[in-house]
């Protein structure tokens, strides 16, 4: 059973940092594009940013362009997003996803996703 498990969010103050990590398992992860989700109360899930599964290309929301970073360790089954500058808006679920296709090119789009993590919690303080 394909797992994808989240971790490494939590409290920070604005302008602080956080990193999340999202590790897979029974997966094909290097041969996946993966992404980053964010779902705040009252609001419907947003992209983040997404990478391709050999990590050569990235994509991001324009609201955290400049910001956050994805990247990913193929060998370690293990996706990331480095976190920096965070502001209160920032707050919320914040969900890593595996792409349904292999070998696919970034993608910004929830539903072609297929595979999602239970989400970790990132609350950032004004």
């Amino acid at each position: 059973q394909v797992q994808l498990v989240e971790s490494g969010g939590g409290l920070v103050q604005a302008g602080g940092s956080l990193r999340l990590s999202c590790a897979a398992s029974s997966l094909t992860f290097s041969n996946r594009t993966m992404g980053w989700f964010r779902q705040s109360p009252g609001k419907d899930r947003e992209f983040v940013a997404t990478i391709t599964w050999r990590g050569t290309s990235m994509h991001y929301a324009h609201s955290v362009l400049g910001r956050f970073t994805i990247s990913r360790d193929n060998a370690k089954n293990t996706m990331y997003l480095q976190m920096n500058s965070l502001k209160p808006e920032d707050t919320a679920v914040y969900y890593c996803a595996a792409d349904r296709v292999q070998f696919g090119s970034t993608v910004s789009i929830a539903d072609f996703y297929e595979y999602w993590g239970q989400g970790t919690q990132v609350t950032v303080s004004s």
